[in-house]
């Protein structure tokens, strides 16, 4: 039976010892780090996620700010919104929470950004500096699979790494930090992988990244497997309250008799993905505190 990634554990561990680091702080009299989040539309998952970011501000101590637009505000209005960010010296971190409509470019969105308030580390300065292992704010989720397989010391040195999913938000720079500062041997595949299941039966660690329901099943791993799941897509269940359950990329009742180690859906890394937020608001505070 295969060990289970609490990343809801691990992210409770981890408010607590910033929510300290926020206390010794305002006892000297400075003020609180201050995130900000920027939420546009209706969309369900991204209200959910917000909110659970907005909780975790308030967890540890933060100052939080949630700003919200229509699904008909303009690109100007959003570029204008980051630019006024960007200046203010209270906010030490800000997202513009994903996706945006389709009249809206992600990409001149997150260019504007200033890399030192990029908390999700989107931004292309931050993207390349963690190419070249130099210092810099993190995408919150390969940041966060790190974080958990270092408390759960899980060796990736020497280990034959798959991440399955190319996204420039996971699965890129997933295989970066694992081949980097990880020092793992990385195979990176995606939709157009051919015979998936021989890459992935070789994991020592698998990462699955792609938003496929039970994409991986127990013929595609081997015995000992330590499995990261990353997708969180909704699915119709009528036995739930709220008419759908989350549902990850690996199907863990073939895969978890096989796994040396597995994270749940949800409650494994969703938690953490927050957790790496924060990590990363209290760094860019601190730079901007001077401490």
């Amino acid at each position: 039976m295969a060990t289970i990634l609490n990343g809801k554990k691990v992210s409770q561990d981890i408010e607590l010892e910033i929510a300290e680091e926020v206390l010794q702080f305002t006892k000297k009299g400075h003020r609180p780090p201050h995130l900000v989040a920027v939420l546009v539309g209706e969309d369900g998952a991204s209200k959910t996620y917000v909110t659970a970011k907005m909780k975790a501000c308030e967890i540890v101590g933060f100052k939080s700010s949630l700003i919200r637009h229509d699904d008909i505000v303009t690109e100007k209005e959003i570029l204008a919104e980051v630019n006024r960010l960007n200046l203010d010296n209270e906010v030490d971190g800000f997202i513009v929470q994903l996706p945006l409509p389709k009249h809206i470019s992600v990409e001149k969105i997150i260019d504007s950004i200033d890399t030192t308030k990029d908390v999700d580390g989107f931004t292309p300065a931050n993207f390349g500096k963690m190419d070249q292992e130099h210092h810099s704010l993190l995408p919150a989720t390969p940041m966060g699979i790190i974080e958990l397989l270092n408390r759960y010391k899980i060796e990736t040195k020497g280990k034959h790494c798959v991440v399955v999913g190319k996204s420039h938000i996971v699965g890129m720079p997933m295989s970066i930090l694992l081949a980097g500062p990880g020092d793992a041997t990385v195979t990176l595949c995606h939709i157009h992988t051919k015979n998936l299941e021989e890459h992935t039966r070789k994991a020592d660690i698998l990462v699955v990244a792609v938003g496929k329901p039970g994409l991986i099943d127990g013929n595609m791993v081997k015995e000992g497997v330590v499995i990261v799941d990353v997708g969180t897509t909704r699915v119709p269940d009528a036995s739930k309250k709220n008419g759908f359950a989350l549902k990850g990329d690996v199907d863990f009742d073939t895969v978890e008799p096989k796994a040396s180690y597995i994270t749940p859906v949800p409650g494994g890394v969703g938690p953490m993905t927050i957790a790496s937020l924060i990590i990363n608001t209290m760094i860019a505070y601190k730079k901007r505190m001077n401490f």
